[in-house]
Formats: C-alpha cells, sequence, structure tokens
C-alpha cells in the first residue's frame, strides 16, 4: 500500500512538472512570420521617443540619450533589475540580433538564447504594439552609436531568480492580446489610447500592484506605491487629475510644468525628456485618452507617522 501511495505521489509529481514545464515554454516570433518590409526610421524615432527606450536603457550620468549601453539600477520588491545594454554594438549589445529576435524579446518578453526576460522589462504593455512599429524601432536603434560594455546580472533572491518561473507569471498576467480600441472614438483617441496602453506603458508605473507583482485590473491608472521603493506613483485618471485640462497634460508632457506651477520629479523627468520630443499631435492625442479615462479610486496612501519629540 505505501509503495503505491509512494508511486501515485512520483506520478502526480512528474504531471505537475509536465505542465508547469508546458505552461512555461517561451513564446517566441519566427522569423517566417515577418513578411517584407522596408523600414520607416522616422517612425522608428517616434516609437523610441514614446517607448521611453533612453528612460532605462541610456548609460547614467551622461546626457547622450542615444548612448544606449545600460547599467540603470530598477529597484523592486523582488531584487534590483539592471537594464541591459541595447545599443548595436555587436559584442554587448543588441549588434547581433536579428529582427525576429527583437520583435520576439519585445512583443513576447523572450530573449535570443529563449529565456524569459523578467518583467521590469514591460513587454506586457509592449505586447499591444504594432509589428510594424516595432520592425521600425529596430530599425532606427541600429542607427545610434554602438556602446561597449557588458552590465552585471539582476541582483535577485532565490527563487525570483529563476527565469523558468517567469513563464508562470506571464500566464497570469499577460494575454498575448492585439490591442483593441473604442470603434466609436476619434482618431486622436485612438492614437492616444495606443500611445499610452503600448509603448507609453504608463500604467506599468501608475498602478498598484498585487504580491505577484501584477497590475490590479481594477485599479490601472491610479497610482499607488512607487515601483522602484521610494514615494508615491499619482492617479492619473480624472479621479487624480481632476482639475487638470487636457491642455494642462499635454503641455506637462512636453515641459515637465503642472498647472499649478510645480514641475515633474523622479523617474518623471527621463520620461518627460522623452515626451517632449513626441509631435504636439501625439502629445495631444495621449492628453486626450487621459482626460476620458473612467475615475478610479487608487489604494490609500500611508499615514505618515508625527515626528517623536527630541
Amino acid at each position: 500500500m505505501l509503495r503505491r501511495i509512494l508511486l501515485l505521489a512520483i506520478l502526480a509529481g512528474l504531471i505537475g512538472f509536465g505542465v508547469f514545464w508546458w505552461l512555461t515554454i517561451p513564446a517566441t516570433v519566427a522569423a517566417s512570420a515577418l513578411p517584407a518590409y522596408h523600414p520607416n526610421l522616422a517612425n522608428g524615432l517616434t516609437t523610441f521617443n514614446a517607448g521611453g527606450c533612453s528612460s532605462c536603457h541610456a548609460v547614467p550620468k551622461q546626457d547622450d540619450r542615444t548612448k544606449l549601453g545600460g547599467g540603470l539600477a530598477i529597484p523592486s520588491p523582488f531584487g534590483t533589475f539592471y537594464a541591459p545594454n541595447i545599443s548595436p554594438d555587436p559584442n554587448d549589445g543588441i549588434g547581433r540580433w536579428s529582427e525576429a529576435d527583437f520583435v520576439t524579446a519585445v512583443m513576447k518578453g523572450t530573449s535570443p538564447s529563449g529565456a524569459h526576460y523578467f518583467p521590469a522589462f514591460p513587454y506586457t504593455s509592449y505586447q499591444y504594439a504594432k509589428l510594424n512599429d516595432v520592425r521600425d524601432l529596430f530599425a532606427y536603434l541600429k542607427t545610434l552609436p554602438p556602446v561597449a560594455g557588458k552590465v552585471r546580472d539582476h541582483d535577485l533572491p532565490f527563487p525570483f531568480n529563476i527565469r523558468r518561473n517567469v513563464g508562470v507569471w506571464k500566464f497570469l498576467f499577460m494575454n498575448g492580446q492585439p490591442f483593441i480600441a473604442d470603434p466609436s472614438r476619434s482618431a486622436q483617441w485612438y492614437r492616444g489610447a495606443y500611445l499610452v496602453n503600448s509603448f507609453g506603458h504608463c500604467a506599468e508605473c501608475h498602478s498598484p500592484r498585487n504580491f505577484l507583482g501584477g497590475i490590479i485590473s481594477a485599479q490601472r491608472f491610479a497610482g499607488g506605491p512607487n515601483p522602484e521603493g521610494e514615494g508615491w506613483v499619482p492617479n492619473i485618471t480624472p479621479r487624480g487629475l481632476s482639475d487638470w485640462s487636457a491642455k494642462d497634460v499635454a503641455y506637462f508632457l512636453e515641459s515637465g510644468q503642472t498647472p499649478d506651477g510645480d514641475s515633474a520629479g523622479g523617474s518623471m523627468v527621463r520620461v518627460i525628456r522623452n515626451t517632449s520630443q513626441l509631435s504636439p499631435n501625439d502629445r495631444d492625442a495621449i492628453a486626450e485618452y487621459i482626460k476620458s479615462l473612467p475615475p478610479v479610486e487608487g489604494p490609500p496612501k500611508p499615514v505618515k507617522k508625527p515626528a517623536k519629540d527630541s
């Protein structure tokens, strides 16, 4: 009897492991799925700015947004991630990547070696990008200067450092569906919705997350604790921006100046360096979409304890 129970336990374990392995197979995009295409470098630049590529991947403490040698430390509740080198350097960057490698990385979160990327890389938003926009971005990145230098490994404790486990996370939080917008809306609204939800990946910072690090869908865009560990990310639904007009939002994306005369701080400074490079039409489109969001109450901010008398 004991032997039978042991055999059943082993069989159940093998079945469970098999299901786990099947669920966590990294998704890829085959080169054969990419038809002949002539890249649009101007659109690649727009996509580069909309995606905020330089915010994470530019070499820290220097002003050239095109030196994408990586190295920025990105703290999180799961450990510290380090943005990789995505310059065209053939040894340390993506200079030897194929177009299919790049599309797979951006839209599926899978590396050229077939491993899962950690979701500090916001592919849960990039999955909604249009294929040709991703291809244009790749073509644009190849025009930038190569930067030598291998970025250090992420600093993650067990079990968060096991990449295969990310496949379960993707199963829970990555739907793999194309971006679908409200057909009754204007073309400008659609453009804003597309930029915000795909390359702009605004929800990645402006939404609270659950204990597994997945966005809480019911409070999307409603702000919450800074994923990088310090401060509070504001609610950008009308609940948080009730006093802002669409023009205020567009001007903030251009200048970093708020309606009350304050200015952007923290990581938003890097974001403004990108959005300020977008066309006025794209900034207006983003503003129109943001102002159309339903008002959502975000998580309560922690109450600051009064300082003790010395």
